[in-house]
């Protein structure tokens, strides 16, 4: 079924519920959710746009103490750290201090491959871009100052040299892309795209001539990890230079290095994702979106809508996905068998960013709010539970669903996911809020406040609560004039029985749907939405029906226990609250503890239970 029919049949349904009900729930007076819900442009051939970085404050101190917590700890890092594996890959005098792990530079690093020099200068691009968002968010003129200085000093260091001694030259390229065109969008670095195009000359002379695939070799005479390189990520952010105005021929590498190879059958709809990398597959679907951004190509829109359908078809309920850094097949035994077979479950922070862009994209061009559920579920399950990351570079990388499950850190230093964690916590903003030129998609449940301009009205939406451990969530309008818009209102597809009330008028909404109000509104007009937070039991596969995680509304309930309990589902349905973010479950031998990811600390847990 294509996404206009279904979204259309959603909104028949939803508006045949709400007229089911007319006779005891009160309308909106003027414009009810059911008088708008056929409107000329209720689906537009447009995608949503995003708000700006500095669009959006956060109120929720869980997601702003990973932000400043990373920004800081980047600001504090030495630029003659940050640019030593360059120069010294180039021959040019190197001072300061080594980083360490990954990061650093060391020729002869065989026989300790994945300690130290696994992956020199490799995050160098995505702290640039972290930076540059940062500095959209806070303004600081010391954030922009630094990532003017680390572009010059690093324009000093562009030489072929450095790509024939990194065994990433393609990886490393992409996030130096996207580190300056960042730069160039939100710091207004005036000579990003110049250095682009010199560090654009240099490396391609050393990359494949199209994408090539995880494992295969393309550099004679260099051992296996050098077939890790991942050019088939690359398309996303060569397009998002073309989109900001680097030039045509980013958009013609963007072309040249799309791969096609994994993107044709998921086109026509054949999973071909057992075996693949996890975490860079799922990014380069992004590139399949950026493509049908960029050249309209809907054979890509295809392969990444069904390349997400696979890929959620294999996740845990935490929604990770990728034990071991590698995709499954569908219906494959391996995802219950990772839950004894090993503790690498999900590559968090990179994962995480991954998924955040994939369903971010699809979200904006289909307007289904099941990729909205699905980047709630992954934001609370995962990265918002992530160790923070360390100034000596140690980096939470893996979340672990075994049986015997521990936040540990990654046992080298500055690994990728240190480069991804940052961005991921500069962009908790642009997830939460898109708009078209009706008004205002509301997306995921954090205290924020939002600002936009409509119809010549300067309006805020500030929300409020503390969902997802309450189920009511407030929204306060403010106008500087009496305006006309739509605020549509994601009802998450488990949230049966929601609601959504504007000024006391109530009425039911359907679950699996953006719930539109569209009205005249009025300073101080006030929205309620109601999102019943039931508990749930939901299996590892359809195999494995008694090996089950307890979720409540968008959240895993993680038990505090490394043994397990004699428990039945109608115990773990009926959980307590015993504070704001813990709950408790008697069974046969005891109370036995439940908390969110986020609450956790080192304590042993396991994600599934067997019931009886």
């Amino acid at each position: 079924m294509s996404f206009v029919s279904s979204f259309f049949r959603r909104k028949f349904l939803q508006s045949a519920a709400l007229a089911s009900g007319a006779g005891v729930v009160p309308r909106f007076r003027g414009s009810s959710l059911a008088s708008n819900l056929f409107g000329s442009d209720a689906v537009s051939s447009r995608p949503l746009e995003e708000f700006g970085y500095g669009d959006v404050t956060l109120h929720s101190p869980l997601h702003e103490q990973q932000l400043q917590q990373t920004h800081a700890l980047l600001m504090e890092l030495s630029e003659d750290s940050l640019l030593k594996p360059f120069r010294e890959m180039v021959g040019q005098p190197a001072p300061g201090q080594d980083l360490g792990g990954w990061y650093q530079y060391d020729a002869n690093n065989r026989d300790h491959l994945f300690d130290i020099g696994f992956a020199p200068g490799c995050t160098f691009g995505q702290w640039v871009s972290a930076l540059s968002r940062s500095y959209a968010i806070n303004r600081s003129p010391e954030t922009r100052e630094k990532v003017l200085r680390l572009n010059r000093l690093y324009a000093k260091t562009i030489g072929g040299d450095f790509y024939e001694n990194t065994r990433f030259p393609a990886y490393t390229y992409d996030k130096l892309v996207c580190g300056l065109i960042d730069s160039h969008q939100y710091v207004g670095d005036s000579d990003a795209f110049a250095i682009l195009a010199e560090t654009t000359k240099t490396a391609l002379p050393h990359l494949p001539l199209k994408a090539v695939e995880h494992g295969q070799s393309w550099r004679p005479n260099r051992d296996e990890s050098y077939t890790w390189d991942e050019s088939y990520t690359m398309s996303e952010n060569l397009f998002l230079a073309y989109q900001r105005g680097a030039g045509e021929q980013y958009r013609a590498l963007g072309r040249q290095y799309l791969d096609d190879v994994y993107y044709d059958p998921l086109a026509e709809g054949r999973s071909n994702l057992e075996g693949r990398h996890a975490y860079s597959h799922v990014n380069s679907l992004c590139s399949a979106m950026q493509a049908y951004l960029t050249l309209g190509s809907e054979k890509h829109l295809r392969a990444a809508k069904n390349g997400f359908d696979f890929v959620a078809a294999q996740s845990f309920a935490t929604g990770g996905w990728g034990a071991d850094e590698t995709l499954r097949a569908p219906d494959s035994p391996e995802i219950y068998k990772s839950l004894t077979g090993t503790h690498s479950s999900f590559e968090t922070p990179c994962g995480s960013y991954a998924h955040f862009k994939l369903t971010r994209y699809l979200l904006r061009v289909t307007r289904d709010s099941r990729y909205g559920d699905s980047m709630e579920r992954v934001m609370y399950n995962t990265v918002m539970g992530s160790l923070p990351l360390e100034a000596d570079g140690r980096t939470y990388y893996y979340s672990d669903y075994n049986f015997k499950g521990r936040k540990v850190y990654h046992k080298e230093r500055w690994a990728c996911c240190s480069g991804t964690l940052p961005q991921v916590a500069a962009d908790y903003r642009i997830n939460t809020y898109f708009h078209d030129a009706r008004g205002v998609y509301v997306n995921l449940y954090i205290p924020s406040t939002v600002k936009w301009a409509q119809g010549g009205a300067q309006v805020e939406l500030t929300q409020k609560g503390e969902y997802p451990y309450d189920s009511h969530v407030q929204f306060e309008v403010k106008v500087s004039r009496a305006a006309e818009f739509a605020v549509s209102l994601r009802i998450p597809a488990w949230a049966e029985g929601a609601s959504v009330s504007v000024n006391g008028r109530c009425e039911a909404v359907l679950a699996g749907t953006f719930a539109s109000v569209w009205r005249e509104w009025k300073d101080g007009d006030r929205i309620e939405v109601e999102l019943p937070l039931k508990a749930r039991l939901e299996a590892v596969d359809p195999q494995h029906a008694e090996t089950v995680a307890l979720v409540v509304g968008p959240i895993v309930l993680f038990a505090l226990t490394e043994s397990a309990p004699t428990v039945t589902r109608a115990q773990l349905l009926a959980a307590k609250k015993t504070g704001t973010q813990s709950w408790r479950i008697e069974t046969a031998s005891g109370a036995m503890k439940i908390l969110p990811f986020t609450a956790i600390e080192d304590q042993g847990y396991t994600t599934y239970l067997r019931v009886g």
